[in-house]
């Protein structure tokens, strides 16, 4: 048997057939359902306490900071409301003794002076400002503070949205008094320490920070399911339905989270997808990878799939195809017998011999060339590998080896992505047929949105073709649902999806007290702003408005109740075509459905505070002036949460209200 045949005999063992496929995803789909219902399952379908995502039409600035290793990075993003953002950043070094401190309290204070210096370098105007109110003794609500999300990237359980307790330490971290705390409640505590204007509003992986990453940006309105990462390692977060989610009844510790949109993001760990081995493929050489790993019989799923590991299984099989006394890869006996004139020879030192010799991108060179005699895998197998005057069938026998491994890699990475397609149902046509037949095109209202991140995904060949090969080929998607699924890059989940989160985490008041001390004096009388929004409630809302001197406030008509008192200046009340001059103490109240207009007829500001019932505009809005209210009204930019509109009993049957007044 010549070699080219030995090379795809041996490609044929990491064959992943449409048979396997559907029995792969049958799997785990049975493993995710698992998960939900119990913990210490091999899918740990995580809980995130998130339970809505963006459409694009967000605004704000937002802060998100990034512990992922050996940097620090933070950030401000600023959503335009149109799937648009910018960015700013900085990015710093942890000092090494830090890492191995004796105290949690000498990294976090880093960290917080890390966010004090960004603040005064990119948000000095507000930074003063908060700590001229402070020291006023103003009050400070959320909306004075920069909601932050917090991407931390070591193990942690996490029982809320902004809680999660340290498990253990990686990436060379040892701070022994950090293991069982709160991470959040240690950066928060600093920042406090500090007197910063930031609130830690959310813990985020950053897996689930694609998801959220993807949705903002992602073309039409359908909202984003899946956020996966398929690069040196993998995972998935999706949107999963809440009264799925039982196991979060059991748990002895759950946060509070804000059951309104029936939704909750869950994030899978999927990497550890059948540990047990029942549906995997297997081969001798992962096998081997496995037992010499350091964490054998753990994250079976992730080394088949991810770029971390296909470079060494690749060096395990070509190893083995080199002992084998019958395969001829590069054993060729004389110049005579290689086409380049000169015997083939591996390095004593050769990477090949080296566990984790072998990079993923040389996987990705050999599976694109094309050149003549595969010069360039030739060349890359000398260059890398230290295998010199290689044939180019030595060459085209790698090619061969790596294809069906980066194959099988996408393959079952389309097992992932379809069982999370299939068991939230989201393939159930909503508008007739899914696809147009004289377009040929999806209708949007049918896309099933898919946001992905990693090398692999984005940067080797053929890896989302062959993703696409497998959907076609499991059972209830086929064709016409492949057609359906919108693969698209997210970028940056850990800063930008991180935002993201820290905005949603904004949903539904907490049970505490709001304190707004001389509302009909000092603070008011200051305000220079059109409109700000104080607080919002599931009932009701707050809100601060200064008509400047010769302005009004536009004639409308609201589907909300309000009740307006005035605390400075004069002006004239039109309700229903009835006039009423109006002056500091009075108090107005305009029903839902009525004609409304107040006008300014004064020598200074106008200054009122209303009260919505229910809400009436976007927790976070402050309009500077009318025009740009209006602006952000006509384009849909400035809308009272849907939290804000339940009722009583769906409140009730979500839990945020109950008799007991314990949550």
């Amino acid at each position: 048997m010549g070699l080219i045949e030995d090379a795809r005999r041996v490609a044929a063992e990491f064959n992943y057939s449409a048979q396997d496929v559907n029995r792969g995803v049958k799997e785990f789909i049975r493993q995710m359902d698992e998960g939900l219902q119990e913990t210490g399952k091999s899918m740990s379908q995580i809980p995130t306490y998130v339970t809505a995502v963006p459409n694009g039409t967000e605004k704000g600035v937002y802060l998100a900071v990034d512990l992922g290793g050996t940097n620090f990075r933070v950030c401000s993003i600023k959503l335009n409301g149109d799937t648009t953002f910018s960015l700013t950043q900085s990015k710093v070094a942890i000092p090494r003794e830090l890492m191995t401190a004796e105290t949690s309290q000498e990294l976090f204070t880093f960290l917080a002076k890390q966010i004090e210096a960004f603040l005064k370098t990119h948000h000095n105007d507000h930074f003063v400002e908060y700590h001229q109110r402070r020291v006023a003794g103003k009050p400070v609500t959320d909306e004075h503070l920069f909601q932050l999300g917090f991407t931390f990237s070591f193990p942690v359980e996490q029982i809320g949205i902004n809680k999660g307790y340290l498990i253990r330490w990686t990436k060379g971290f040892d701070i022994a008094d950090a293991i069982g705390k709160d991470v959040c409640a240690l950066l928060q505590a600093e920042i406090d320490a500090l007197h910063l204007p930031v609130k830690v509003a959310a813990l985020v992986n950053d897996t689930v920070g694609t998801l959220m990453a993807r949705s903002y940006t992602s073309p039409g309105k359908t909202g984003t399911l899946l956020g996966a990462i398929f690069g040196t390692g993998t995972n998935g977060a999706y949107v999963e339905k809440l009264d799925k989610v039982t196991k979060l009844k059991k748990m002895e510790q759950s946060g509070d989270y804000d059951g309104s949109t029936g939704n909750m993001i869950v994030n899978t760990e999927w990497g550890s997808f059948d540990n047990q081995m029942t549906v995997l493929p297997n081969t001798p050489w992962d096998d081997a990878l496995d037992k010499e790993s350091n964490n054998p019989g753990i994250q079976m799923f992730e080394k088949r799939v991810s770029g971390m590991f296909l470079g060494e299984v690749l060096r395990r099989t070509i190893l083995g195809m080199m002992k084998d006394g019958k395969t001829e890869l590069f054993k060729d006996e004389s110049s005579r017998t290689n086409d380049m004139h000169s015997t083939c020879t591996v390095a004593d030192d050769s990477s090949l011999y080296k566990q984790w010799g072998i990079d993923t991108s040389f996987l990705s060179i050999a599976h694109e060339d094309q050149s003549a005699g595969y010069r360039i895998t030739r060349q890359a197998l000398s260059k890398d590998l230290g295998v010199d005057a290689a044939s180019s069938e030595d060459a085209e026998a790698i090619k061969i080896i790596v294809e069906a491994i980066g194959k099988r890699s996408a393959r079952l990475s389309a097992v992932a992505i379809g069982a999370v397609v299939k068991s939230t149902g989201n393939l159930t046509l909503t508008a007739g047929d899914a696809v147009d037949e004289k377009e040929k095109e999806v209708m949007e209202e049918d896309v099933v949105d898919i946001g992905v991140d990693g090398s692999l995904v984005e940067y080797y060949p053929g890896f989302e073709q062959y993703i696409r090969e497998a959907l076609r080929e499991i059972e209830g998607i086929g064709e016409k649902g492949e057609k359906r699924i919108r693969i698209g890059i997210a970028k940056d989940g850990s800063g930008v999806g991180a935002a993201l989160i820290a905005l949603v985490a904004g949903g539904p008041p907490k049970h505490e007290m709001q304190y707004f001390p001389n509302m009909t004096g000092a603070m008011p009388s200051e305000s220079a702003e059109f409109r700000r929004v104080l607080w919002t409630g599931l009932y009701s809302q707050v809100v601060l408005m200064t008509v400047p001197v010769g302005g009004d406030i536009g004639d409308e008509v609201h589907t909300v109740d309000q009740a307006l008192t005035f605390t400075s200046g004069v002006g004239k009340a039109t309700i229903n075509g009835k006039d009423q001059d109006v002056k500091a103490g009075d108090l107005m109240v305009v029903p839902a459905g009525t004609q409304h207009q107040f006008v300014n007829t004064g020598p200074t500001p106008l200054i009122l505070y209303t009260i919505y019932s229910p809400a009436e505009h976007d927790p976070k809005t402050v309009h500077q002036t009318k025009e740009e209210g209006d602006e952000e009204e006509e384009n849909g930019k400035d809308e009272a949460p849907d939290w804000s509109r339940k009722s009583q009993a769906e409140n009730e049957k979500a839990g945020l209200v109950n008799t007991s007044g314990k949550y």
